[in-house]
């Protein structure tokens, strides 16, 4: 790596076209999503860990996603923030490509582990008296494990065809974090046979469940539309329609952005950075609210502790 590589380190840009004026600002509102997000799914793994009654698969697979979730901010949101309020925009060469195996691990975890859920909601909908026998605690551990060493298994490859490649030249990448999209251009080589493989790899972790997921969840609004006259179709088709809007929010940026790299499809370079900010930390965001924390039994797990905190007996 050090004979092909004379850059020692990059720069994080963040937003090109952000006014200085603006920096205050924008950090703080990066700021105030990484803390709440952080609080968020630090809580969901906290109360899972704790109470041995959420030792469920449901609550296992959530949790996973949580811990995915609160790893990927944790990896990337303190640099730029840091970039904003100090002007400390550099990470180091080995830094950076730390970063970028993470980065696609991690969103590659969130794929699979979403999957799972939709796959846990179809079991639970299609057979409710055969839920807990078909899916155990082993067996929701065994996947989430064995999805966690596809991830980073399918990532290594993503990252050492990248480390190979010569840079020499520019180091300002324009982003917020390190991630193989914003790494290419910096090349000093020809990258399109390494574009294609990551293509190819990103995809297939992505829209496999994808479309196990939109498949699922088909299923699952066939059958609540034969339950209208049951008294939970409307909670059933709401709890459906909020998981489906943190999935789109999830996956058609995503991929809509893996496609446009590829083609070279130009936008404007702050618009680009908003569009990968967004749908990368805010389904984090999301995900611990819908998924856990509006759920009831977690809301009396809350309330109870709340109320030995101000000092009410329960």
């Amino acid at each position: 790596m050090a004979n092909q590589s004379e850059v020692l380190e990059f720069v994080l840009i963040g937003f090109p076209g952000l006014p200085k004026n603006f920096h205050i600002l924008v950090s703080l509102m990066m700021f105030l999503i990484y803390i709440t997000a952080l609080v968020a799914n630090g809580t969901v793994i906290g109360l899972i860990v704790m109470k041995e009654h959420l030792h469920q698969p449901m609550y296992i697979v959530i949790g996973n996603l949580s811990l995915s979730d609160l790893l990927f901010d944790t990896l990337t949101a303190p640099k730029i923030i840091a970039k904003y309020w100090f002007g400390d925009g550099n990470i180091s060469f080995p830094g950076c490509f730390f970063q970028l195996f993470f980065v696609h691990c991690l969103g590659s975890v969130d794929s699979f582990i979403l999957m799972l859920m939709a796959a846990d909601r179809s079991v639970a909908i299609f057979q409710p008296l055969r839920y807990f026998a078909i899916v155990t605690k082993k067996l929701a551990v065994a996947l989430c494990c064995f999805f966690w060493a596809l991830s980073a298994a399918v990532v290594s490859v993503i990252t050492y065809m990248t480390l190979t490649l010569p840079f020499c030249g520019p180091n300002k990448i324009i982003g917020c974090f390190c991630s193989s999209s914003v790494v290419f251009p910096l090349a000093c080589t020809d990258v399109t046979f390494v574009r294609k493989v990551t293509l190819i790899l990103a995809l297939s972790v992505h829209l496999v469940p994808l479309t196990l997921i939109i498949l699922s969840y088909l299923l699952i609004v066939l059958t609540i539309h034969s339950m209208l006259h049951s008294d939970n179709w409307q909670k059933l088709f709401y709890t459906c329609t909020t998981h489906l809007l943190v999935i789109s929010l999830y996956f058609i940026p995503r991929l809509f952005v893996y496609l446009a790299n590829y083609v070279r499809l130009l936008f404007n370079a702050d618009i680009n950075v908003l569009i990968l900010y967004l749908y990368t930390f805010l389904p984090h965001l999301a995900n611990p609210i819908i998924y856990c924390l509006r759920n009831k039994e977690i809301k009396i797990i809350l309330e109870n502790l709340m109320k030995v905190k101000i000092g009410i007996k329960v």
